[in-house]
């Protein structure tokens, strides 16, 4: 599976199987994580077997079996590329026939904190093997959230049609890309999850365009 199919294959799951993840899928989930840390500055961790990511009450009511996931954390400032390298870890482990669940408000924040050595988390993203492989969300249509200077061309299309499939803080959409020859910007106003926002959809918006037919502004 490639990422642009694992884009298209990837809902949110809020309740795991106790099927362990195996060591050899551990690895190369650590070694992903290495690579983004490596690279963006940051000091994202995969927690395997630990139960402490989700308060109780959330598992009565939304979850279940959140027993494997990646803390998200970085130096202040860093929730746009905390975004980015989350859009990058949750598609590359639907490549490898888990499922996630970005969670950036019930948390345990105290213990992501500790968790994180010095690091400020934004959210986690659960990770694992889904009891089901959950359903598309809602989206808004591409001109809702959309526009272009003259005739659209197809990369600018396949990027907002991607955008569109990125995980976003209480589903909202709340995100504008406007494009003109070979640039684009994006706004997005959502709050305390603008930053983490950002960054998940401007992965998203990569991968459906293709990186070198455009430059962000």
């Amino acid at each position: 599976m490639t990422l642009q199919e694992a884009m298209k294959a990837r809902h949110m799951v809020r309740k795991y199987t106790d099927k362990a993840i195996p060591a050899d899928i551990a690895t190369k989930l650590n070694e992903r994580v290495k690579q983004n840390n490596e690279q963006y500055g940051l000091s994202i961790k995969l927690m395997i077997n630990d139960g402490s990511a989700v308060p109780g009450v959330i598992k009565l009511i939304l979850a279940k079996g959140v027993n494997n996931f990646f803390i998200m954390a970085g130096p202040k400032g860093a929730d746009e590329r905390l975004g980015y390298c989350g859009a990058d870890l949750m598609l590359y482990a639907q490549t490898l026939g888990l499922n996630t669940w970005w969670v950036g408000g019930t948390y345990n924040r105290k213990g992501a904190a500790e968790k994180s050595e010095g690091a400020t988390p934004v959210g986690i993203i659960a990770v694992g093997y889904g009891q089901t492989q959950g359903v598309p969300h809602k989206t808004k249509t591409a001109d809702a959230v959309s526009s272009y200077v003259g005739d659209v061309p197809d990369w600018f299309k396949e990027g907002v049609d991607a955008a569109l499939l990125a995980p976003t803080a209480l589903a909202k959409q709340a995100f504008t890309i406007k494009g003109e020859g070979n640039t684009v910007h994006i706004d997005c106003d959502n709050g305390i999850f603008s930053g983490v926002d950002t960054g998940l959809v401007k992965y998203h918006f990569e991968l459906g365009a293709g990186k070198e037919n455009f430059k962000w502004v």
